[in-house]
């Protein structure tokens, strides 16, 4: 059985998709699944998979159709059906590199016995550019949280053991909303592991004018309950004293923006947030008008 499931949620990305298939095909070591989750797709992403799943590429292609729920959701499903030892999402815009497939095995084989939850790797843009910053030099190991307490920036590619991403909740689901942010799994392993450094670049990404990046004044309007659930995570295992106030007053921006009566009751820091309300109150009404731009 493979080592290793490359899962990658998609919805209506038939026209990046091929991108990432070649990208898993140029590979020089197959012993890899890759696991696509249709999150509800109106196009013809099903074609598609259909489609490789019946040419020789030289590694398993599965196929899971669900309703649309957000990303999150797609992730909560993968989760679900993987069974394999490690898993890494690449996006249905991205690349997975050159190479990294043997890169993150060959790291795990040396790894696998010192008790981390995977490994994290870099993330670059098609051209090669890192996104953010690198890791310091002689950096083994690491949290996430950890790393950007110490002043990194900019997206890095998880990839996780399967037992240890299922031992913690699956991303909550509220009505009405499709995002919860990734990193709430992210953020509670941290508590419980760190993971190995690949100074490596395993992705090229390239974030999309109508993805979440580009989004996200809209998306804060539109699941201001899944937001404050994560600023409410992020205030009970804070980054830092700087990012707790931020995330502080996101939480009761994200609180008033869900109509939510009782949030200082229900924060992690009762006195910061009740002082926070003012900032939120003003976060809240920026929100607003930016996302109605």
């Amino acid at each position: 059985m493979a080592l290793l499931t490359v899962f990658t949620p998609a919805y209506n990305r038939a026209h990046t998709l091929p991108r990432t298939y070649e990208s898993l095909c140029r590979q020089d070591c197959k012993d890899f699944v890759w696991l696509v989750v249709d999150d509800g797709s109106s196009d013809n992403t099903a074609d598609l998979i259909r489609n490789w799943q019946e040419q020789e590429n030289g590694f398993e292609i599965r196929y899971l159709y669900k309703e649309n729920g957000g990303m999150h959701t797609a992730h909560n499903a993968a989760y679900e059906a993987i069974d394999t030892e490690l898993n890494v999402c690449i996006d249905s815009d991205d690349c997975l590199a050159d190479g990294a497939v043997k890169k993150i095995l060959d790291k795990w084989c040396a790894v696998k016995d010192q008790g981390y939850a995977g490994i994290i790797g870099l993330d670059a843009d098609l051209d090669g550019n890192l996104i953010g910053k690198g890791f310091p030099k002689g950096l083994s190991e690491t949290t996430l949280t950890g790393y950007y307490a110490a002043g990194g920036r900019g997206d890095k590619k998880l990839v996780y053991r399967t037992d240890v991403i299922n031992q913690y909740p699956p991303y909550p689901v509220f009505e009405g909303e499709k995002y919860v942010a990734l990193a709430y799994k992210y953020r509670l392993i941290d508590q419980d592991y760190k993971l190995a450094v690949l100074d490596e670049v395993l992705c090229n990404v390239e974030y999309q004018p109508d993805g979440s990046s580009g989004t996200m004044w809209k998306q804060y309007l539109r699941n201001p309950k899944g937001f404050a659930f994560w600023r409410k995570v992020c205030m009970r295992y804070p980054e830092s004293k700087k990012r707790l106030l931020v995330d502080c007053i996101h939480y009761c921006s994200s609180s008033i923006l869900a109509g939510e009566r009782h949030f200082v009751r229900e924060a992690p820091h009762k006195i910061l947030t009740f002082l926070c309300i003012p900032a939120g109150l003003l976060l809240s009404t920026i929100t607003k008008g930016k996302a109605n731009i």
